[in-house]
């Protein structure tokens, strides 16, 4: 938000956040999607009656986002959120922390700065919304000391009457599979660097066409002057991230394309 907010460099919003005592002096957790991925794996383990699994919890941080980035997902209506997610699928868990663009219509693309949000559907209740400070010296002794009257009372209580820690009695836990991330299915936001030349778009739409995977929304900028290179934003539909990879290494192979193909996931975060 800050690097949207006031056009600043990823590096300067992190040091303005350590600073501030809102990112640790070594912020690899908070940057890298670390930290967020713990908390993930421990409400998955609560929400599905799953054993907690971290080393199957995909994570990908937002050190590689560019304020180029952020300002085409705005254009298209988009807020760009590192956003954790766990949904139950009939071929397994969803279990990924990762930078999401997420419309800016939905409350959660609008919790800014300090702040998180933790966001519920459920079968009869629909969408419920948790916000609050995610950061800072008080939140987080706020959380220690819940922690401390957790355990005081896991202690004290009746043992045939306590709550077990996963909201789940051992042998009802289940060993449903974590869905890996090439076979998880959604919509991506592609930021290609390709030559002003005729035909560009004709190879990048056959390729991805041969993918299965069709486009919803594409912007093409006008080259600066001087420049022979310009940006194309693409918006898809949703795809199986293998086929995915698949068609971006052969548009990446394409002569008239420069460098790597930004990739971005995309989630709508309406009811399924």
């Amino acid at each position: 938000s800050e690097m949207r907010d006031k056009g600043l460099s990823f590096d300067a919003v992190l040091k303005e956040a350590q600073q501030l005592g809102y990112a640790e002096a070594d912020p690899t957790f908070d940057i890298e999607g670390i930290d967020a991925a713990h908390k993930l794996t421990i409400m998955s383990a609560i929400a599905f009656g799953i054993p907690m699994q971290f080393a199957k919890c995909y994570t990908e941080g937002i050190s590689r986002l560019t304020r180029e980035d952020i300002g085409y997902a705005e254009g298209f209506g988009y807020r760009i959120k590192l956003l954790g997610i766990t949904r139950r699928t009939p071929r397994g868990i969803e279990l990924r922390v990762h930078p999401t663009l997420i419309p800016a219509r939905r409350l959660i693309a609008n919790v800014e700065g300090v702040m998180n949000a933790v966001l519920v559907q459920g079968d009869a209740v629909g969408a419920t919304l948790y916000y609050g400070r995610g950061a800072g010296a008080e939140p987080t002794a706020s959380a220690v000391v819940a922690d401390l009257v957790d355990v005081t009372r896991m202690h004290t209580a009746d043992p045939e009457h306590r709550v077990p820690h996963l909201a789940f009695q051992p042998d009802q836990i289940t060993e449903l599979p974590i869905l890996p991330i090439e076979e998880v299915e959604t919509s991506y936001y592609l930021r290609l660097r390709a030559f002003d030349r005729p035909g560009v778009l004709a190879d990048v739409t056959r390729i991805l066409a041969d993918g299965r995977i069709s486009i919803e929304a594409m912007l093409q900028k006008e080259p600066a002057e001087g420049e022979e290179q310009v940006d194309i934003i693409m918006l898809t539909h949703r795809a199986i991230e293998k086929n995915v990879i698949a068609a971006l290494e052969r548009i990446e192979a394409l002569p008239t394309i420069a460098g790597k193909v930004t990739r971005i996931r995309l989630e709508d975060l309406g009811a399924r």
